[in-house]
């Protein structure tokens, strides 16, 4: 009964903020560079919280989820330049193949852990990267002229799917086994579970919402390249993670705001840009080691507020 209570309220909540920001649009209040920042926030937290079932919850360090966002990017891209399929289509498109992708990737890698499992798949999305560089079919190196479909509608509706998914997954009995993994990998196996399928499903979800994300991605910008897709796009959405803390979604939605609307502040300082953003994360890292959220829900933080004693 309190989950279905809760579940309403936060649909409400999400039901009136899209209302809200729906309405400024459509009233001219927000312009068309600042949806064009909203959209970009919205990536930013369907980038973070996919990746977030991967590092935060199974615990396995994965840098190379650009590779994911590139396919889900190119695939549907091709699917509405190419074919002419409407868009929401073509976003089913680009996340069946990031997650095929994942699987692909997932089942050699996922054996492996630690630094070994970070370099693989970096060079997996390495892979990937090169393959459209020199793919002509999709523009190759000068990259490929993409129509302007995704909006504000869209992409609050990719982030809602994406939290509900990845959220539900992670309270299942398919979750827990996850964090068993995160834990205790050893000990997780000697009570038998298959840590390689948890580990392989964790990051096929993350990889078909790397998907969506890069759909979403293709159709705002009008132009996709391979270059956009590298390694350091894959440490961009790494620092989303940490900075909100490993092991809190709540902590990778909240970063991946506040980075967004902070590289948007810092666009009119070109020359200082990078210094001062590397300052923010610096500082932020250093009173907040453990992220702006640590290891703790805003669902959690509200039941202390209202408890006015500890969940420990």
């Amino acid at each position: 009964m309190k989950k279905s209570k809760a579940f309403l309220g936060y649909s409400i909540l999400a039901l009136v903020i899209y209302a809200v920001v729906q309405g400024m649009i459509m009233g001219g209040m927000i312009d068309s560079y600042y949806q064009n920042i909203l959209v970009t926030m919205c990536i930013n937290i369907m980038l973070a919280v996919s990746l977030h079932i991967v590092i935060g919850v199974t615990g396995q360090f994965s840098i190379g989820h650009a590779g994911f966002m590139a396919v889900g990017a190119y695939f549907s891209a091709i699917a509405t330049m190419e074919f002419g399929l409407p868009f929401s289509i073509a976003i089913v498109i680009g996340a069946i193949a990031a997650g095929l992708a994942g699987l692909l990737v997932g089942i050699p890698t996922l054996r492996l852990k630690g630094d070994y499992l970070a370099i693989a798949t970096l060079g997996f999305a390495e892979i990937i990267r090169i393959v459209f560089v020199n793919v002509d079919y999709v523009g190759g190196a000068a990259g490929m002229a993409v129509n302007q479909m995704s909006n504000w509608t869209y992409a609050y509706l990719g982030v809602i799917v994406t939290i509900l998914v990845i959220s539900n997954f992670t309270n299942s009995r398919h979750g827990r086994g996850c964090i068993s993994v995160r834990e205790d990998e050893i000990a997780a196996d000697a009570m038998g579970i298959n840590t390689t399928y948890y580990k392989v499903v964790a990051f096929t979800i993350g990889a078909i919402f790397a998907g969506v994300a890069g759909s979403i991605f293709a159709h705002n910008f009008f132009i996709i390249q391979p270059t956009t897709f590298n390694f350091l796009k894959s440490f961009d959405i790494l620092i989303l993670v940490v900075l909100g803390g490993l092991g809190s979604l709540s902590g990778s939605v909240i970063a991946a705001v506040f980075i967004t609307f902070i590289s948007a502040y810092l666009a009119n300082f070109t020359e200082t840009r990078m210094i001062i953003y590397s300052l923010v994360l610096i500082l932020v890292m250093l009173y907040r080691p453990t992220g702006l959220m640590g290891t703790k829900e805003i669902t959690q933080m509200l039941k202390f507020g209202k408890k006015g004693g500890s969940n420990v």
